[in-house]
Formats: C-alpha cells, sequence, structure tokens
C-alpha cells in the first residue's frame, strides 16, 4: 500500500508510480508567483491571486483527471528534415501522453519537483520550480539518448492560457471566444508565445512561454494543436509529426512550441522552458507607440530580461540550488534530533514546508479549492502565522498589517479578503464572531517570536478606508471588546453566523436548495452562542492583557492606564471562565453552543450530536477547568466518545437528518466533514489539551494518528498525499473511514506544527523568552532541539529522568524560561530533563 518513499536526505518524498490514488501534488513559489503541480504534471500558475490572476487553464472535475496542464511530448522522429514521421510519443510526466513508461518516478521536493522516465532508448528528467524572487515557473527538460544509435527527437512544450479572471474564463464565453490575443517572437536562437488578452484596454500585464532552443514550428491555437475529437493524449499535430504554426484570434489560445535535436549514443541535451508573467507601467506598454507600424506590439523587453536569466541549464541549476540554498536556512530554525526518523522528518521538513505553503495560499488554491471564491481568510490567516512566523517574521508581520486592514471599526471583520486588492471580500461577507480574537492570537505569536512591539504602533486602517488609521493596539483592543460587549443570556459570546466551525450556523435557517448558508440572511436575534468563542476569549483575552502589560507603555499608554485596562480584560476573562465551567458544562464534557432558542448544542440531552471537540480542546488549552476536574473529564470523554484509530471525529453521533436551526453542518452524510468527520484541524487542540493537562502518552497519541508519516502504509485508504495533512478524514461513521480529502490547505499544518513544535517537544516563544517543557510519551528519551530565536541558536538536549529540571550554559534556572541572553550572545546550550 506504498505508493513511493521519504528520501530524507534530499528532503524529498518520491513517488514510484502515476497511478496514485488521487494525483499528489506540490506547491511551487515562495512569493508572489506560485504554480501548483502533480505526479502527473498537472496544476496551473498564478500572480499572487488565483482568482484575478490565473495564468494557465486547469479545469476540475475533468474526465480523465488532472489532464491539460504541463504538456510536454517527447517524439521519436524516423528521418530528419521536413521528412521526419513520428515512430512514438510519450510524456515525461505520463500524461497527458498516458504512453506506459519503461521506468517513471516523480520526486516533490521543498518548492521543486522532478520527474524522472524512460522510454523507446530515451531517457527524460524534467525539473520545474520557481526560482526565488522571480514571477515564473522554470521547466528544464534534460533529454539522453540510452540507445545504441543516434536518436532524432521532437520535443514539444505547451500551455492553456486562462484568460486571467479563473470565474469569468470559465462562464463568459459569449466574449472570452473572441476577445484572445498572442503574439509570436520566434528567433534563431529560442522562441517566445506570448499571451496578451485584454492587454490593449484595461490591463498591464501580460504572460509569455518561451524555449531556448531553435524551434521547428509553434502552436498558439487550441483547435489547430490538438484537432477534431481529439484531447491533450492525441494531438493532431504530434501525430502528424509537424507543429502548424496557428496563430490564435479568439477561441481557446495556447502556447505550444517544437524543438527539434539529434542525440548520439548517450549523449544529453537540456532545454529549459520559461512560463513567465510581466506587468509594465501604464506609459511603457508598447514596443514603439509613434509608430504605425507598431501599433499594438507589447513592449517585450521585460520579458527578454526575465527569459535571459534562466536561459541556459547552468543559470537553471544555479537558481535551482539558490532556492534550495534558501529552504535549508529556513528549517535551519527549527529542528529535531530524536531518533525517530517519522517523527524528525516531519517536524524538520513537512510540517514546516505544509506551514510555508498555508500561508501563501492560506485556503484559495488547492486540488480542492478552485481559486475562483476563497482568498485569504482573516481566521486562517492568523492561524497559519502561528506555525509560520519563525521561518520569515518579516512576512508575518506585513501579513499580520494586510489582515488587521480588513477589520471593521466595531471590530468585526470580513471573513476573507483577496490578495491582489487586500479588499474584504463581499461575496462571503463577515458576521463569524470568533474572528475578532483570531488577530490577538496572530498577534501575540510575532511578538512572542521576535519582541518588536513596533508593530504596536503601526497605523492600520479599518475596512482598508484612508483616513481611519489606527495604530494596530487599538484593533486588538476592539477585537477584545468586541467579544465583551456581544454576549448572550448565559453571559457566554454570541456566535453571529458562525464561529470556527462556519458549517454551525445557528442564526440562518435556510430552506433553498443550493443557498450558501454563509451569505445568507443572518437573522440573529441575540440568544444564539459559543462555548467555543467563551473558551477562546480566556485563551487570547489573557494574550491581549499580557501584551497590554508588557507593551502598553511602549505605545502611548501610562503605566496605570495600562495596568487598569490589563486588569478589566483579566475580570472579563474570569467570568467568562465561570460561565464556560457553568452554563457550558453538559457534566462530563462541554456544550458546544446554544442555538436561537437558546437549547443546548452538544449535550447529552440530544439524541445526535452530544459531544464536539471544538470546546474541549479549547477551553482545556485556554485552561478552564484544570483545576476542579472537568478537563480531564472532558478530555476523556473525548478519548472514549469521538476518538478511532485515524483520529478524532468532530463530533458524535453523527447527525441523520438536516435540522434547520443548526445549518450546514447537518447537511452533510454522517462522518463527513463537520458532521462527525475527522476534521484534523481541531486534533491538534486535543493534543495540546492533553498536554497542558499532563497526559502525555495521550497528547501524542493523539499527534500520532493523523500524522501522515505515520500512515503511509495505509495511503491506498487514506487516498491522499502521505506527506502533508488532509483537511478531512473520513470519521468513524462513514462509508469509508479513514479516506481523506482537502490536503494541503488546511490549519491542520500550523495547528500541528504548534502542537509538536511548542507542546510535545515543548519549545514554545513567550513575551518573556523561550519556554521549555516536554511533553513526550515513554519512548523518547533523549532528543535534541535547535531553535533559532531572536537571533540566537539555543542547543536544547533533553533526557528523561522523572524530573523537570533547566539548566543554561551550565547555570541551573529556575523555572522553564530560558532567559534572554544578553546583546551579542549567538548560541546558547540548554540542558532540560524531563
Amino acid at each position: 500500500m506504498h505508493y513511493g518513499h521519504f528520501d530524507d536526505a534530499a528532503r524529498e518524498y518520491v513517488i514510484d508510480t502515476p497511478a496514485t490514488p488521487l494525483p499528489w501534488i506540490n506547491y511551487l513559489g515562495n512569493e508572489d508567483f506560485f504554480s501548483l503541480i502533480s505526479n502527473t504534471g498537472g496544476g496551473y500558475s498564478f500572480y499572487k491571486d488565483a482568482k484575478l490572476r490565473r495564468i494557465t487553464r486547469y479545469r476540475y472535475n475533468n474526465v480523465p483527471a488532472d489532464t491539460g496542464a504541463r504538456n510536454y511530448y517527447v517524439t521519436v522522429m524516423n528521418g530528419s528534415g521536413d521528412d521526419a514521421k513520428p515512430v512514438e510519443t510519450f510524456s515525461p510526466t505520463f500524461l497527458p501522453a498516458k504512453t506506459p513508461l519503461d521506468s517513471y518516478t516523480c520526486r516533490h521536493g521543498i518548492g521543486y519537483t522532478v520527474f524522472e522516465a524512460t522510454k523507446a532508448g530515451i531517457r527524460t528528467n524534467l525539473t520545474a520550480f520557481v526560482p526565488l524572487h522571480t514571477a515564473a515557473e522554470i521547466n528544464r527538460l534534460d533529454i539522453t539518448n540510452i540507445n545504441g544509435a543516434p536518436k532524432t527527437v521532437d520535443v514539444t512544450g505547451c500551455v492553456e492560457w486562462c484568460l486571467w479572471n479563473a470565474v469569468d474564463d470559465s462562464s463568459n464565453f459569449q466574449r472570452n471566444l473572441s476577445t484572445g490575443e498572442v503574439e509570436v517572437e520566434r528567433g534563431d536562437e529560442s522562441t517566445l508565445l506570448y499571451h496578451k488578452t485584454e492587454f490593449k484596454e484595461r490591463r498591464n500585464h501580460y504572460a509569455f512561454y518561451g524555449v531556448n532552443a531553435p524551434t521547428v514550428g509553434f502552436d498558439t491555437s487550441r483547435d489547430e494543436f490538438l484537432g477534431k475529437f481529439n484531447g491533450w493524449d492525441t494531438p493532431q499535430v504530434i501525430a502528424e509529426g509537424h507543429a502548424h504554426d496557428s496563430v490564435a484570434h479568439g477561441w481557446y489560445p495556447i502556447a505550444a512550441n517544437r524543438v527539434r535535436i539529434t542525440l548520439d549514443p548517450g549523449e544529453t541535451r537540456t532545454l529549459v522552458f520559461t512560463l513567465g508573467y510581466i506587468e509594465v507601467a501604464d506609459d511603457a506598454k508598447w514596443e514603439d507607440p509613434t509608430d504605425p507600424a507598431k501599433v499594438g506590439i507589447i513592449n517585450k523587453e521585460p520579458a527578454h530580461e526575465l527569459f535571459a536569466r534562466f536561459d541556459s541549464a547552468a543559470k537553471a541549476d544555479a537558481a535551482l540550488a539558490e532556492l534550495k540554498d534558501y529552504w535549508t536556512g529556513l528549517l535551519s530554525t527549527y529542528s529535531v534530533e530524536s531518533g525517530d526518523d517519522r517523527l524528525d522528518r516531519m517536524v524538520n521538513i513537512w510540517h514546516q514546508y505544509q506551514c510555508m505553503v498555508t500561508f501563501n495560499m492560506s485556503r484559495s488554491a488547492s486540488y480542492y479549492e478552485s481559486g475562483m471564491g476563497r482568498g485569504m481568510g482573516f481566521r486562517d490567516s492568523n492561524q497559519d502565522l502561528l506555525g509560520f512566523v519563525h521561518l520569515v517574521p518579516e512576512r508575518a508581520r506585513e501579513r499580520i498589517i494586510d489582515i488587521a486592514s480588513t477589520q471593521m471599526e466595531d471590530g468585526s471583520a470580513w471573513h476573507q479578503y483577496q490578495p491582489l486588492t487586500k479588499k474584504g471580500n463581499a461575496d462571503i461577507g463577515g458576521g463569524f464572531n470568533d474572528d475578532p480574537l483570531w488577530l490577538i492570537a496572530g498577534v501575540n505569536a510575532y511578538l512572542a517570536e521576535t519582541g518588536d512591539a513596533g508593530i504596536l504602533s503601526e497605523p492600520v486602517p479599518f475596512n482598508n478606508v484612508e483616513g481611519s488609521e489606527k495604530p494596530l493596539l487599538e484593533h486588538l483592543r476592539r477585537s477584545a471588546n468586541f467579544t465583551m460587549t456581544h454576549l448572550g443570556p448565559h453571559r457566554l459570546p454570541l456566535i453571529g453566523r458562525a464561529d470556527w466551525n462556519d458549517c454551525l450556523n445557528l442564526n440562518c435557517f435556510s430552506s433553498t436548495p443550493g443557498e450558501s448558508f454563509q451569505t445568507v440572511e443572518n437573522n440573529d436575534t441575540g440568544i444564539a452562542e459559543s462555548v467555543f468563542i467563551g473558551g477562546m476569549f480566556v485563551l487570547y483575552g489573557g494574550q491581549y492583557a499580557d501584551i497590554l502589560e508588557h507593551y502598553g507603555t511602549t505605545v502611548g499608554m501610562s503605566e496605570n492606564e495600562a495596568q487598569a485596562e490589563a486588569a478589566a480584560v483579566r475580570e472579563a476573562v474570569a467570568a467568562m471562565d465561570e460561565a464556560v465551567r457553568t452554563a457550558g458544562w453538559d457534566g462530563e464534557w462541554f456544550v458546544r453552543a446554544y442555538d436561537a432558542y437558546s437549547r443546548p448544542i452538544g449535550s447529552h440531552t440530544d439524541t445526535e450530536g452530544q459531544i464536539f471537540i471544538e470546546p474541549q480542546g479549547m477551553c482545556v488549552m485556554a485552561g478552564i477547568g484544570l483545576e476542579d476536574g472537568k478537563a480531564q473529564a472532558a478530555l476523556a470523554s473525548v478519548r472514549d466518545r469521538l476518538t478511532c484509530e485515524w483520529g478524532t471525529a468532530i463530533l458524535a453521533p453523527a447527525y441523520s437528518t438536516y435540522r434547520i436551526e443548526l445549518g450546514e453542518i447537518s447537511t452533510y452524510p454522517r462522518g463527513y466533514k463537520e458532521n462527525g468527520g475527522i476534521f484534523c484541524h481541531n486534533n491538534p487542540w486535543i493534543s495540546i489539551a492533553n498536554a497542558v493537562a499532563g497526559n502525555d502518552e495521550e497528547a501524542f497519541a493523539v499527534y500520532r494518528r493523523n500524522c501522515p508519516a505515520w500512515l503511509e502504509d495505509k495511503s491506498e485508504i487514506r487516498k491522499v498525499e502521505p506527506y502533508v495533512y488532509c483537511q478531512m478524514v473520513a470519521g468513524p461513521e462513514s462509508a469509508l473511514p479513514g479516506e481523506g480529502k482537502n490536503s494541503w490547505l488546511t490549519g491542520t499544518a500550523a495547528w500541528t506544527f504548534v502542537d509538536v513544535s511548542q507542546y510535545l517537544l515543548g519549545v514554545r516563544p513567550t513575551l518573556d523568552g523561550l519556554l521549555i517543557e516536554p511533553h513526550l510519551p515513554a519512548e523518547y528519551n533523549d532528543l535534541t532541539v535547535t531553535r533559532v530565536y531572536r537571533g540566537v541558536t539555543y542547543r536544547i538536549a533533553m533526557h528523561r529522568t522523572g524530573e523537570r529540571t533547566l539548566t543554561v550554559d551550565g547555570a541551573p534556572v529556575a523555572g522553564n524560561v530560558v532567559p534572554v541572553p544578553a546583546d551579542g550572545v549567538e548560541t546558547v546550550d540548554v540542558a532540560v530533563t524531563f
């Protein structure tokens, strides 16, 4: 049931067959230009925004799946020149040609993917990556003749252009089939094919696809390239053995470059294909606006400069080496040597890599998120920060400002915003009452990591309205006050449209088929309450008070003002703690919510949905019930009533009928997604809660139950990639328990890294310094963690003795926080017993 294996030394997952249960994908790009790429070359590329700057086209629900993306055809030819005829064609990525390969390997690495294949005496090696600081995807293709006789080979690389706005591209055919425009620039040493649809009017950007070799033909018309009744597996021009040199006028523009090479036995030739994105100033759009003969010819100089940066194998290799070095530096920020390959590879490589991807993408663009509806989530992006901030703190700082700029003046927020415009997404709206508190969580994580109190003084607008700027601290204040001033009959926070669980819609009452629960009118009666948000406020309200006490005076508050506000917040936190422990307690676990009729949700008094995972995790994480036994009782109920071999389900028993007062949660079949599925995002909360409560064995067992490296041998059942987390695994009440869906873009990534790095391994940044308190099961006795924190490298040796001690540079230290070293100190040696 393995489809590949981990290569930890290379930081790669090696896939041995194109026939994986689902497309197993990777992400290319770290900053503005991104590509998705599957183990058969599928996927698409975009610049900043997968909806508004989609560069290449991709069809979800395609049959057969995952075709029509990076289309490479290697054709062994008989003869040469105009008389050459095709003998056999294959794709280095298996798709789209589908010709059975003699050998195949796909190596998904950190920011790059390599395909190795052999067929018909030809060996190919295709490496795809996005260089640092570059709006382009590079595809380096090595072709080697492993036959004993010379070979003539035609290589055709092809992409299909998306007409920029992915939603409009897939729906507005009456316009789009007339608008497609291209330009062709064919030279002696290279051919560049340009996509300039709508460039002459309202756009300042175009794309190009070029190859660094003389071509024997090109095509820019999909109809000409494919021919009638053909798909990407059998293009007409490939079958004929020559390109048509077609120029698209409307219809379906593509870019296909064809190169012919002759290889002696053992000889290798390298071709570099570049997919690039260009933006130009409005006054520099055209090659020569004064020459009537050149009207409408785009300014190609920026494209030439970009193409020239990677137009040889040596240049491409240098860029890839730079990318790998970049990741080596990032991943050195946190690493562990535990003696367990599974734990080490997840912590040192795949957890952190997935955290980078989720930070970049939020929930916008995957093989499950089309990139056309969702942008960056307010809640999502704040949570993603928690697992990312240690990697590139300056990018986390920028993201915090972007997120806070979409907040409303009353402290509420747009639920999502578009990354290109940084404007709130009105199609999704707001009213998710947990959103404001996540801003406190994100800012606190940044402050704990960096100590950069200056961010609290940054002027940040509300709803991106110029002139409304207030210091970031004021945004945090309004976040806390929003919860404090929106309480229901039980003095618990009002839920609004929903809380963290978007599908628990207690004020919507939707009865129209197909209606969106997230945008239907929110009939908030001021009654429906969330115990989960109550737990959040205890945790993050407490963090806000910590921020005031540590940094209030640095942003203009007097010491008395800071202390007084912190005391008022702590009083509200204490009141919320009491409300959760009383009105929020069901007897053996925490209630989930109260509905619009003030009836408990997640209670033994119901026949279904008796217990939910979210409040058990969040409330115990916040410390609620640790002193009176409620925390341990709640966690025992989670273990006994929600947990199976695949993880911990979101609720039980699952709902069997639609309940209009609950909303979307009851629309799913039993055992799937929010209706009894294993929603992996909140499993780390249960792990952290067990660690906080001192249940170290169960804390690690929760982590292990849905950690990909521990489930690799169950890939036939789980289906999704064995190197990253998915959002949902079918739960114990489902038809197919253990089956995964919605991989890569999930808050599971950040929360799992927080869990394993900060609570299980126990190396946690705080406002006061680095706290070290491991919570590991009995099989782990000696470990070493290396952590770069505020410019200092901490080498932390952990040894199990049964007692907790902390020694810093040979000197015993009371407590569990390493004192901040003196300026100029570069390394600190820490010894911990546990």
